[in-house]
């Protein structure tokens, strides 16, 4: 079994070029030879309207009366047909496509152009009967041109059709393929860029949390830490004595019958709701938690704060600890000093640089990332378009392996 030829795009077109030279070529120059007498037959018949135009446009200067009518009739029919080939577009190159195209838009002009002489001219009469004369005799003459054209390509043209397509197959694969490459080119590039971009983004990320670890801010977050589990401590040591606040701050807000002042009342909030806050800000040995806790007592002895047995026991338990063994005492100082320290530092001069320097590294990572955003979007465009044109390609080779067979009855293989 021979082995099946393999060509390239470049290698096809000549190879068919030869192998089909002795029939494409007489088929194509008769082509174009018609085309040529067509052409001319189409300015004859312009040429004897025009003598139509001209003869009768003369008369009607005469102001002969007698023919006058008949004499503008003419002239008016005379335009019609010059216009009408005027606006014919003669191909500028050669294929069955474009002379089958011209062929039809030549009979719709003499198709009309029929009838209008069978309505018409005779209606002219006698009048004109030279000038008719000469006009018909070149019409049919115009007629037999197209006639022979139409024949030549319905019996002749139309067998050379697929190959032609063929050529024009090449064409576009060859473009197609100088498409793909160029495809593979800006694919390989917007792959460099992309690479640069996120190698910047690393970069740039790397330095942000460098800013966050190394400078004032991770200072910052190491007394965040610090300050999270005192926060955590606070709440356990006032665990017991949330349920008498609450109804130490109910009672007060009823209209003073818990005997607190507004300054009280307020730090009493705030120790339901930001212990640690409101112990950070107290000053040494916390005397406003003293006064609500001294107050508190007495409430409970003279029965205007009632709690269970054991929510009081343990409650009991929480302030005596506090009031008579000073119990938050180092709890206090280190709220206090860690506040402090966390509210030098976020005034710091070091804490508005690193604000800055942050501000600034976090600034450029945006734009990288939108670059990036950019260069994506333009790789799926390239990508969508990379996949199409494969495709075109591999069915342009299909489709010229298939009428090569078909045509000239061997295989072949467009690598």
């Amino acid at each position: 079994m021979s082995e099946v030829p393999r060509f390239s795009s470049a290698q096809i077109k000549d190879w068919l070029e030869r192998e089909t030279d002795s029939v494409f070529t007489p088929v194509h120059t008769k082509a174009e030879k018609l085309l040529e007498e067509t052409v001319k037959a189409l300015e004859n018949f312009k040429d004897a309207s025009k003598m139509l135009l001209d003869n009768s446009g003369k008369e009607i200067e005469k102001r002969n009366m007698r023919i006058y009518g008949r004499a503008r009739a003419l002239n008016k029919l005379a335009r019609l047909f010059v216009d009408r080939v005027e606006k014919v577009k003669v191909p500028e190159q050669v294929s069955y496509d474009s002379l089958r195209d011209f062929a039809k838009e030549v009979e719709k002009i003499f198709s009309v152009t029929e009838v209008d002489i069978r309505n018409w001219l005779p209606r002219i009469s006698p009048y004109f009967i030279l000038d008719r004369r000469k006009f018909l005799t070149i019409y049919e003459k115009s007629k037999e041109s197209l006639n022979i054209l139409d024949d030549f390509l319905t019996r002749e043209y139309v067998k050379t059709k697929t190959l032609e397509e063929t050529f024009q197959l090449v064409d576009n694969l060859q473009a197609l393929e100088k498409h793909f490459s160029e495809l593979k080119e800006q694919k390989v590039e917007k792959e460099t860029e992309k690479a640069r971009i996120e190698n910047e983004i690393t970069h740039s990320q790397q330095k942000l949390d460098d800013l966050k670890t190394r400078s004032a801010m991770g200072q910052l977050d190491e007394i965040d830490l610090e300050t999270d589990e005192l926060v955590k401590e606070v709440k356990h040591k006032l665990r017991h004595l949330q349920k008498p606040f609450r109804k130490v701050q109910a009672l007060a807000l009823r209209g003073g019958g818990a005997g607190l002042t507004p300054d009280e009342v307020e730090k009493l909030g705030q120790y339901l709701e930001s212990p640690f806050e409101a112990l950070a800000t107290e000053e040494t040995d916390y005397p406003i938690l003293r006064v609500i806790l001294q107050k508190m007592d007495r409430l409970i002895v003279e029965g205007k704060l009632k709690l269970k047995r054991d929510k009081a026991r343990k409650a009991e338990q929480a302030w005596s600890n506090i009031l008579n063994k000073n119990s938050l005492a180092g709890l206090h100082k280190k709220c206090a000093d860690i506040r402090v320290q966390k509210k030098q530092l976020l005034t710091s001069k070091e804490m508005e640089e690193t604000k800055r320097d942050l501000s600034r590294v976090q600034e450029q990572i945006e734009k990288i990332e939108i670059a990036k955003g950019s260069i994506e979007a333009d790789e799926k465009i390239i990508e969508r378009a990379y996949s199409e044109t494969q495709e075109k390609i591999l069915k342009h080779k299909s489709e010229i392996e298939k009428n090569v067979l078909s045509f000239l009855g061997k295989q072949i293989q467009i690598v």
